[in-house]
């Protein structure tokens, strides 16, 4: 199962394209990321964003963005309808498959400090993450907005960051967390009259007495009234329950809902119930089509097995390979991951979030190298398939077939290296590991090792046609020291784990 964190982070910019297209250019650069939608308000002057990826690839887009916002939005010059504290206002993390509430916490917390110290921006932690109560609610965090904590950062003890200089810059500071799924769900009113937005946001919020899970604003945007709404948990305040308030209470005024907007994505069961629920429809989710045809879908592993199946050369040894070293990355991690948190190995905490990191960066480079692998073979055939009847046309060909044979010989030569990097970390997992992991990690070995060796025989097949000889001895002199350093990390990983066993009185 993949790991998946989804990110929201909101920056204080809506109206400048150009400077919303860097922002989110820099994230969209990190290898792992998905930029799913990017929302704009000029009336707001504010950007959501919505990425999803990995804990380690998110985290460093995340990082990104911040930065690339630090840079190019000054606090002192920005006006707009929401309230907010920084270039990058809000930077939350959600977990969404394979990971948990307390792996974005850590996350969060980490890329605060790494932010805090390295851009100079003040952090503070909310939700999940918070260190305080009263910094639990965005909204006690946010409370006098930039403007208020330029005035009290320095000064008030309560207005000090959990991270970072107690100063802003232009660049303002940044609230950093993790917390559940939200949905950001606005209501526009048929009147300019904001007093009326303001007085149903405070019916339907649940902090002024009105419907749980709910946060709510009154605004006026592009000169219309608007309820500006977060549901924090749809399932136990779905869209229509918190819409029908609004519509009552706008009513008792004699103003309609004009209409509404989501900020961002919605999950597709909240749009589901609201569906059923104006419908008066008993749905069943196996009635909608498209989830229908999902769960007759094959999951993508097997999908790659028939491709490498197929009477095509690519995929081919190479992605193999490389798949091969994604794997043993990916169970290392999960020994880590078995092992953190457990009193029996508290002594080894740092090491096992180090071993995460680490085997995390790496899976997510032999990943990629699957389909690199498979684009450097095609540039081989194409390079091979060039015109050859003039002697131009011959040399064009000649010197296209070297670049592509040099390709095919460093990609696979990329991910010996990374496969005994893999190795020497399942060592480590063997080593201090969770004992009752120990199979796991000795997998990740012979998977790292099977690596290893099927991309040491694509680097020797393709350098032995390249006609750069002396470039053709570096790879393979290359090869054979991480040799000697596979064969030493195998050996050794499969010893510690015998050892362990021994000492257990075991007998897997």
């Amino acid at each position: 199962m993949d790991r998946l964190v989804e990110c929201v982070p909101n920056f204080s910019e809506g109206r400048r394209s150009e400077v919303i297209a860097e922002i989110v250019r820099a994230m969209e650069a990190v290898s792992g990321v998905q930029v799913l939608d990017v929302q704009s308000d000029a009336d707001h002057n504010r950007t959501v964003v919505t990425l999803v990826g990995s804990p380690e690839a998110v985290e460093e887009a995340a990082f990104a963005g911040i930065a690339r916002a630090a840079a190019l939005i000054d606090m002192d010059e920005h006006q707009g309808a929401h309230p907010r504290i920084g270039a990058t206002d809000v930077v939350p993390f959600i977990p969404i498959r394979g990971v948990t509430m307390e792996d974005c916490v850590s996350l969060a917390r980490r890329l605060g400090r790494r932010v805090g110290e390295e851009l100079g921006i003040p952090i503070y932690l909310y939700g999940a993450t918070a260190t305080r109560p009263d910094r639990v609610d965005l909204a006690d965090v946010r409370r006098g907005e930039y403007e208020g904590l330029k005035e009290t950062i320095e000064t008030d003890p309560d207005r000090a960051p959990d991270f970072g200089p107690a100063r802003l810059s232009a660049a303002g500071a940044t609230v950093i967390g993790a917390r559940p799924f939200l949905i950001a769900f606005n209501v526009y009113l048929a009147t300019d009259d904001v007093t009326i937005a303001k007085r149903i946001a405070r019916a339907v919020r649940h902090s002024s007495g009105g419907l749980r899970n709910v946060k709510a604003l009154g605004l006026l945007v592009g000169g219309q009234a608007q309820v500006s709404m977060n549901l924090t948990d749809f399932t136990q305040t779905p869209i229509h329950q918190a819409l029908e308030l609004i519509r009552r209470e706008a009513a008792r005024y004699g103003v309609a809902v004009a209409r509404s907007e989501l900020v961002g994505l919605a999950p597709h069961q909240a749009l589901l119930d609201t569906a059923a629920w104006y419908l008066q429809l008993d749905l069943d989710p196996q009635q909608v089509l498209e989830n229908r045809l999902r769960d007759t879908e094959q999951p993508g592993y097997l999908n790659f097995l028939d491709a490498v199946a197929a009477d095509t050369p690519a995929p081919g040894g190479g992605s193999v390979a490389a798949l091969a070293g994604a794997l043993a990355a990916a169970l290392t991690a999960m020994v880590a991951r078995l092992t953190l948190g457990r009193k029996k190995y508290a002594a080894v905490q740092a090491e096992m979030e180090t071993l995460v990191a680490e085997s995390e960066r790496l899976r997510a480079a032999l990943a990629a190298r699957v389909a690199q692998d498979a684009e450097a073979y095609d540039q081989v055939v194409a390079a091979y398939r060039l015109p050859k009847a003039t002697d131009e046309e011959r040399n064009t060909r000649q010197e296209a077939i070297q670049q592509a044979l040099a390709l095919a010989a460093e990609v696979p030569l990329s991910t010996a290296r990374d496969a005994v990097a893999a190795l020497e970390l399942a060592r480590a997992a063997a080593r201090l590991g969770n004992a009752n992991a120990l199979t796991d990690a000795g997998t990740a070995a012979h998977m790292a090792r099977a690596a290893f060796e099927g991309a040491a025989l694509n680097v020797r097949v393709n350098a032995n046609q390249v006609l750069d000889r002396g470039q053709a001895a570096a790879w393979l002199a290359e090869l054979e020291r991480l040799r000697v350093r596979c064969g030493a990390a195998f050996a050794e990983a499969v010893e510690t784990i015998e050892e362990r066993w021994r000492s257990s009185g075991g007998s897997r």
